[in-house]
């Protein structure tokens, strides 16, 4: 079984993912999922392009040998190409023909897990004494403004299979991201261990003939399997379709033998309030919900009063969390059939102070706005926007 770093990304995402890209399963289809590989491939090949026109041609090579990184005298080389077992004997380099392909009709050994490192591109620091090693860097490219903690694992990984296979500390790596091409350096061996106990059950994970428990989380958006396992998910009436529901309560129903959305609506009973917490708000309940999906109506817990003392204005923005910029403000003023609705768009991340000063005249000429919007998102927003480009004018503004 290969264990590619896509396969090691995608056991830190999701266990199902990991499994059904390791079998070859066939993807559902995702756009976004697609645009973001695309983007990142695209990254890739043009920061290559820089380092090799950046580069003295002898300090250069493009996929050298695994088995002549000691002897290498480049300073950087790209496609490097490393193949290592891994199980609970001792790590060795491998050729690319000794693994092991697939077979979903039996089970997989443990010990056949091979680990497979392509990586980006490799930093040679030549040795600064008489008989002491060259020092390898390996460098990860990605297209992402911002990092996440799995980006730092990935990297991790390269390292952690760099370092068994020429039998070095491979104690540091780099990360290239972003328009603007920032540097970070990784302390990899800090992350070593880690990487380790991921594979150890990633191994596990994989010898099993059969896919994990499937549990819709937070990644699924964003993965290539989104519409496989949605399908999965509601042909068994699976809890994690109720987005809001942890594990540890999942777990915590079917220690009750509750398994299904179905079986859970059946659970909820409206329960009167003791007095003194009528005034706070009603805690959320999964059952409820369970209940309105189960019965396709709109239940509402208590009575809720809504009073506007003013003129309403709706607001929902929309921006790219990535780079943290917005691009969209979308206002909505009264209501019914003489409601007012504006579209301030942001083509750049300069141009984001002018349509936050736009909203801000269209408040000035509302009388008493009231900002109404859903969850603390806009409230993020109009945070932010005071402290990039400048507070509202004095009136009253109140936000709801």
């Amino acid at each position: 079984m290969k264990v590619s770093a896509d396969v090691f990304g995608a056991f830190i995402d999701c266990p199902t993912k990991c499994w059904l890209r390791a079998v070859g399963e066939p993807t559902s289809g995702n756009a976004y999922a697609e645009w973001v590989s695309s983007q990142q491939e695209s990254y890739r090949a043009d920061a290559v392009k820089r380092l090799m026109a950046d580069a003295p041609p002898d300090e250069f090579d493009v996929t050298p040998s695994a088995g002549n990184l000691k002897t290498a005298k480049w300073s950087m080389a790209v496609g490097v190409e490393l193949y290592i077992p891994f199980g609970s004997g001792k790590l060795a380099p491998m050729e690319p023909e000794g693994l092991l392909a697939i077979d979903r009709s039996s089970i997989i050994p443990y010990s056949a897990a091979s680990l497979v490192a392509c990586l980006h591109a490799l930093e040679r620091v030549p040795s600064e004494g008489r008989g002491k090693p060259a020092q390898f860097i390996p460098v990860r490219f990605f297209h992402n403004n911002k990092l996440a903690k799995n980006d730092r694992l990935l990297l991790a990984f390269d390292a952690f299979v760099l370092s068994e296979s020429v039998g070095r500390d491979v104690s540091a790596g780099k990360l290239i991201y972003g328009k603007d091409r920032a540097t970070l350096r990784v302390n990899t061996s800090a992350l070593a261990s880690n990487v380790r106990k991921r594979l150890e059950k990633l191994a596990a994970l994989l010898s099993n003939p059969t896919p994990p428990d499937l549990v819709l989380n937070r990644h699924c958006a964003a993965c290539e399997f989104q519409t496989r396992c949605r399908q999965k998910a509601i042909e068994k009436d699976d809890l994690s379709l109720l987005a809001g529901m942890t594990e540890k309560e999942r777990k915590k129903l079917h220690k009750k033998g509750i398994f299904t959305v179905t079986q859970l609506s059946y659970t909820f009973r409206p329960r009167r309030r003791p007095k003194q917490l009528r005034e706070k708000r009603e805690k959320y309940h999964p059952s409820l919900k369970a209940l309105a999906i189960r019965e396709k109506k709109i239940h509402i817990v208590g009575r809720p009063e809504f009073s506007v003392e003013g003129t309403p204005v709706y607001l929902d923005v929309e921006a790219l969390p990535d780079e943290g910029f917005y691009y969209l403000i979308g206002v909505r003023i009264g209501n019914g059939a003489s409601a007012v609705q504006h579209s301030l768009w942001a083509d750049s991340v300069e141009d984001e102070g002018r349509i936050w000063r736009e909203f801000l005249r269209i408040l000035e000429g509302v009388e008493k706005p009231v900002l109404i919007h859903y969850g603390s998102y806009e409230t993020v927003f109009l945070r932010r926007m005071r402290d990039r480009h400048g507070k509202p004018p004095a009136y009253s503004t109140s936000v709801r």
